[in-house]
């Protein structure tokens, strides 16, 4: 089984506002071990990064002014990731913005992940896995004993690296020694289907922001629970 764990950074948040790609990347995996195969490049995304966006993963216009137009990588970038299971964290995030890529280079007929690729995302299987917790990569970062203290802002293939140990590890790497052999199988074989219920085929990720008077609204039933019982749990997920 051919794997590859894949993280993007980009100029913003909403590629639908036109923001781009600007690194891609990828480490294979196959039968969940580590090739030493990866895929790494920076992007010229031919707009300006947003200075948000830059406070986060520190990437700036200045540093990719010289580097590959998309339509420069993507031969090698398709040909890397095709028949491959993706391995992604919050992986909407990332396939929106790969697929909005490829539209803008074939918007008459353009290619889609889900036609090259299938997809798992780590996000929902960590959910799964651990209900009411935080689940972002740091967070699992610490629950696995995974040392991140080298990861000061975000990189794609840094993420995608880390984020391989982190799935490794909540899919089955290390367990508890306590743990009977049955329970230990019983663990692994929910483990496995979780992992089958979230592997997915689909042809796209439909994702529904909520509207701003939705939003209003969900701000507004916050502060009703503060003023009732001094908190609000929620808050800690915001």
């Amino acid at each position: 089984m051919r794997q590859i764990v894949l993280d993007t950074e980009t100029t913003g948040i909403d590629p639908r506002q036109g923001h781009r790609i600007i690194e891609i990347g990828c480490v294979e995996l196959i039968n969940r071990k580590l090739t030493g195969n990866h895929f790494h490049v920076y992007i010229n995304p031919n707009r300006e990064v947003e200075q948000e966006a830059i406070q986060v993963h520190g990437i700036t216009n200045e540093f990719l002014a010289d580097k590959p137009k998309f339509h420069e990588i993507y031969d090698g970038f398709v040909d890397f990731i095709k028949g491959a299971q993706l391995v992604i964290h919050n992986a909407p995030f990332d396939i929106g913005f790969m697929d909005h890529e490829f539209a803008l280079l074939k918007p008459v007929n353009p290619l889609r992940s889900a036609d090259i690729c299938t997809v798992l995302d780590t996000l929902a299987l960590a959910r799964d896995f651990h209900p009411g917790q935080k689940n972002n990569l740091d967070a699992l970062c610490r629950r696995y004993g995974i040392d991140n203290s080298h990861r000061e802002l975000h990189g794609a293939l840094l993420d995608a690296e880390i984020l391989a140990d982190v799935y490794l590890l909540m899919t089955g790497g290390q367990t508890d020694l306590n743990l009977s052999g049955k329970q230990q199988n019983d663990k692994n074989a929910q483990q496995q289907e979780a992992i089958q219920r979230l592997s997915t085929d689909r042809k796209a990720f439909k994702v529904i922001q909520a509207s701003a008077d939705e939003l209003t609204q969900h701000e507004q039933r916050l502060k009703i629970i503060e003023e009732s019982s001094g908190s609000c749990i929620w808050r800690q997920y915001q």
